[in-house]
């Protein structure tokens, strides 16, 4: 009869702070917001990408030339390796090497500083968005805003546009 007794009371102990909890959260105000939908659409987003796309094109259009280069290198030893000298042909084979050799670490400085570039914008955007999140929750006194991870939220608590409009309010002014 005890361990019945015991076993009734945990459940009640149990019960009630289910209700505690409940009533405690009654009153708060929660919001939900799709991070990864405001690094796609913000302005600032786009800015970086816009950015970084002019900082890179040159270099990016140096390794095309030098792809078209090997390429046409490439076609001219198939092409005449039959009328070359061996001297001849050895000298465009380790100019091909070569150029091939540049190629790939040009390509991979090319990514890493890009990587990097990307990096950097990056932070400045989630700076920026979440500076954007919490003037949202002080202007509508949020008690709480949540983001990823979430297995559900309703429209009703989506807050996602308002701070969308936040961002796109703090690219005109400049900030």
């Amino acid at each position: 009869m005890t361990k019945k007794l015991m076993a009734q009371s945990r459940w009640l102990i149990l019960i009630i702070c289910l209700f505690s909890v409940s009533f405690a959260w009654a009153g708060q105000k929660i919001a939900f917001v799709n991070q990864t939908k405001l690094l796609q659409k913000a302005p600032q987003a786009e800015a970086a990408r816009s950015k970084l796309q002019k900082e890179f094109a040159k270099r990016d259009k140096a390794l095309v030339n030098l792809q078209k280069k090997i390429q046409s290198s490439t076609e001219k030893l198939q092409k005449d390796a039959a009328i070359l000298s061996s001297t001849e042909l050895n000298k465009l084979k380790r100019k091909i090497t070569m150029m091939r050799r540049d190629l790939e670490r040009d390509k991979a400085a090319f990514k890493e500083d890009l990587s990097i570039r990307q990096n950097e914008e990056l932070l400045k955007l989630q700076k920026s968005v979440l500076q954007s999140i919490k003037t949202i929750a002080e202007q509508e006194k949020y008690d709480l805003i949540i983001s990823e991870g979430v297995i559900y939220a309703s429209k009703q608590i989506d807050v996602t546009d308002k701070i969308l409009a936040q961002l796109k309010k703090q690219y005109r002014s400049g900030k």
